[in-house]
């Protein structure tokens, strides 16, 4: 995946932020599962696509919602360290892989 500054986060999510990230990926499952469904179903194509994109809106905001907790948590705490500009320049990395 490559190399990253830290192999766990700094300040490890409370039991509600995990839930609720686990919660949203589990919804996104369950609507791919619905999308193997009307595959096998013989779905009309338009109805399949508009699933797709639904998923790929769901997934966009959980990765705002993982680069949020990042930057107000991760990202502060390597900038009161000193090590502001390498965790930045790690955070673009990854976020350049959105826009792929």
């Amino acid at each position: 995946m490559g190399e990253f500054l830290h192999d766990h986060p700094v300040t490890p999510r409370t039991k509600e932020e995990k839930e609720k990230v686990l919660n949203r990926l589990k919804r996104i499952e369950g609507q791919v599962r619905g999308i193997q469904s009307m595959v096998e179903e013989e779905r009309y194509c338009v109805d399949i696509l508009v699933q797709i994109s639904a998923i790929q809106s769901a997934l966009k905001n959980v990765g705002f919602a993982v680069t949020e907790r990042h930057i107000k948590h991760c990202v502060t705490d390597a900038i009161q360290k000193g090590e502001g500009e390498e965790t930045i320049d790690e955070l673009m990395s990854v976020l350049k892989q959105f826009s792929k």
